[in-house]
């Protein structure tokens, strides 16, 4: 009985000193556009554990996929007014509130993920940062990976931009998407993310294009038989926090932030290079999907999609922002009309 009393102020100690952890314990929210399976939420995940690791318990980050807080657009602004901490979503979302990020959805820039790293964790992706703090108030803190943008379809293989006479093919509500598609001779479907899958299944529209991982992580087989292995935009998915919400942490926390948005990032860089051919393979074997080449190594989807380029320098900051990213990448600069 004397151990007991002896042992009951240790007890009741050590269970304040929890209750007093758990009350200083912060749960941001992050919104992701994907499902479960994906690279955003690969991303996301990765970034929550590093932020649990790196602050030992003192901050948690709850996960909301499937566009449960909003579509991907609304949750920029969220963000930026400071009701949500933190968003996944597709970069052609952030181009219509800072448009200099579109310059990487220009078609064909991107040949791969290669290419993808060396610009987002380079110069030309810090400058990209400060335009998103500056244009639309988030920072982008970290990056998914999820790879080059592939057609799908319900109607029939294609290989060529002329195959996809008739078709309604959906595109995000992003004007270099959209001009891409218009310049292959296809009058393509502006669509939220969140009503895409629907849409497909009733048919509503007969195609739309995204990595093999997303496809598979949004089941997109159920409702597609046909791929063309296309890569006319690499997916890049930027992790973004609202900067009312970064000024507010202390420097030692921004910091924290800052460094598992980078470890996270590195993490999805290799998870796409281990994931994707077994996707792919699994598509055909399991799922039943028809993969299509495009004809002559992509040269026509190519040559028509590059001549929308001249009518969004304005819009990526000028002729030599491109210039300076083809450079970057070993490559001759930008035609001038």
């Amino acid at each position: 009985m004397r151990t007991y009393k002896l042992a009951l102020p240790a007890i009741v100690s050590a269970a304040c000193l929890a209750l007093s952890a758990n009350a200083m314990a912060e749960t941001w929210k992050m919104a992701i556009g994907d499902s479960a399976g994906g690279t955003q939420y690969e991303l996301g995940e990765n970034f929550a554990e590093e932020m649990e690791k790196r602050t030992d318990g003192k901050i948690k980050v709850n996960l909301f996929a499937n566009s449960q807080l909003g579509s991907e657009e609304d949750t920029i602004n969220n963000a930026s007014m400071g009701l949500l901490d933190l968003s996944i979503l597709a970069i052609n979302n952030i181009t219509p509130f800072s448009p200099t990020v579109g310059v990487l959805t220009l078609p064909y820039v991107i040949h791969g993920a290669e290419d993808a790293k060396l610009l987002t964790q380079g110069d030309v992706g810090k400058e990209l940062t400060e335009n998103t703090i500056r244009d639309a108030g988030v920072r982008i803190v970290g990056w998914a990976y999820s790879g080059c943008r592939r057609l799908t379809n319900s109607v029939r293989p294609v290989s060529s931009p002329a195959d996809l006479k008739g078709m309604v093919i959906r595109v995000p509500k992003n004007e270099i998407m959209m001009s891409s598609y218009q310049a292959w001779g296809v009058n393509p479907n502006p669509m939220a993310w969140s009503e895409t899958f629907t849409a497909l299944q009733q048919g509503v529209v007969h195609g739309q294009d995204n990595p093999y991982i997303t496809i598979d992580a949004m089941k997109f087989y159920e409702v597609q038989k046909y791929i063309t292995d296309s890569c006319y935009v690499f997916s890049l998915e930027p992790l973004v926090i609202g900067e009312g919400k970064f000024q507010s942490l202390s420097p030692d926390m921004q910091t924290t932030v800052l460094e598992a948005g980078k470890a996270a990032t590195d993490h999805s860089y290799d998870y796409l290079l281990a994931q994707e051919a077994g996707i792919k393979k699994s598509l055909v074997e399991e799922h039943g999907m028809t993969i299509t080449e495009p004809a002559d190594n992509e040269s026509e989807w190519i040559a028509k999609a590059s001549t929308i380029w001249p009518k969004f320098y304005k819009s990526i900051g000028g002729k030599d922002k491109l210039d300076n990213v083809l450079q970057v990448l070993g490559r001759e600069p930008a035609p001038e009309k």
